[in-house]
């Protein structure tokens, strides 16, 4: 980071007005407006998450401020709750861009009122759930999230057998590259995502390197052009994921998930040698924010969707060039009857 970006930093979060919750304010007609901010991790006093929003204290609106974690998925949820909540209920919808375990830290501290896809932290919410009782349980997002390892569909087709763990270690020299080395490489995404993947190649005695590709967007650029060379990878990948429909993977068997193996990894992830679990995906509201009664906090209580609803968001912000605000008010046009299943009862 630059001198001149960080004494910028500093210099605005030294006049920032004190925070108001704005969203406890009962008057006034509402701005609608939105504002993005960047985490910017490793940077110091440059973090986001200590901050409010610079909108937070407006006088005479009533705002809430979302989570957004930076994979399609999360960003189709944030864009669809936050077209919702300002066109329908009157509010100003903030969102902070921050990675998944600086979220729940400012969830507590009351930075951000909602994340509304977290795919399992148990020491998180172990912490600020059950013992400081900062955050609330929000109930299911009604998606079921799996990760797991995947290989293209035109690569398991010729070599079916690719398709078990215990195979892999012979196409390892078809998947080496410059950055795995003498290795095969196994793709990862960012390094913030949650990920087993290096513990599971050493404790299954695997010939690869985990290779993170620094993002979900850089990493879904890699896969489309191995599949536009038609080359074999190996990479980690989740659903619900709207890549899917343009490149049909096939998951790589690994050894069962079992409560034992997940209990083990969390008390040591080193130790996981075991495939992911299922996941209903779950969201959380800040305490305070959830007990106060507001509609927003009842409307994301109810804020409930399929994984083809979010696929569809998803690939339209991701594939056909839409912006998250222009996907979520198509998609809102398109499915009344599912939103207005959450709009508080006045």
């Amino acid at each position: 980071m630059s001198r001149t970006r960080v004494k910028t930093l500093a210099k605005a979060r030294t006049t920032a007005r004190t925070k108001v919750r704005a969203h406890r304010v009962k008057f006034g007609a509402p701005l609608l407006a939105g504002v993005t901010l960047l985490a910017l991790s490793g940077c110091g006093k440059a973090d986001m998450t200590k901050q409010a929003s610079p909108f937070a204290a407006a006088e005479g609106t009533k705002s809430v401020t979302l989570s957004v974690q930076t994979w399609v998925g999360a960003q189709a949820n944030v864009a669809v709750a936050k077209h919702i909540l300002e066109d329908k209920l009157g509010y100003r919808v903030d969102t902070v861009q921050v990675d998944e375990i600086p979220a729940w830290d400012a969830l507590s501290q009351g930075r951000v009122d909602a994340i509304l896809e977290d795919w399992g932290h148990p020491e998180q919410e172990a912490r600020y759930v059950k013992d400081k009782k900062t955050i609330t349980a929000g109930g299911d997002l009604g998606v079921t999230g799996h990760i797991g390892w995947y290989v293209p569909k035109y690569w398991a087709d010729k070599h079916p057998e690719v398709t078990h763990w215990k195979n892999l270690n012979k196409f390892a020299d078809q998947l080496r590259t410059p950055e795995s080395g003498d290795k095969g490489q196994l793709m990862d995404g960012s390094p913030s995502y949650v990920t087993n993947d290096k513990a599971l190649v050493k404790n299954l005695g695997l010939d690869y390197e985990v290779v993170f590709a620094g993002s979900e967007a850089a990493q879904i650029t890699q896969i489309q052009q191995f599949a536009k060379e038609k080359k074999p990878f190996l990479t980690y990948w989740y659903e619900p994921q709207w890549l899917f429909n343009q490149v049909p993977m096939v998951e790589v068997e690994l050894p069962k998930y079992t409560d034992a193996c997940g209990e083990k990894g969390a008390e040591d992830p080193t130790t996981v040698d075991c495939a992911y679990p299922h996941t209903p995906l779950q969201k959380f509201l800040n305490t305070e924010f959830a007990e106060s009664g507001e509609p927003a906090a009842r409307f994301l209580k109810s804020f409930k969707w399929t994984k083809e609803d979010q696929n569809e968001v998803s690939e339209m912000i991701a594939s056909e060039g839409l912006s998250a605000d222009e996907a979520a008010e198509r998609w809102a046009e398109r499915n009344p009857q599912v939103w207005k299943r959450w709009l508080p009862r006045k």
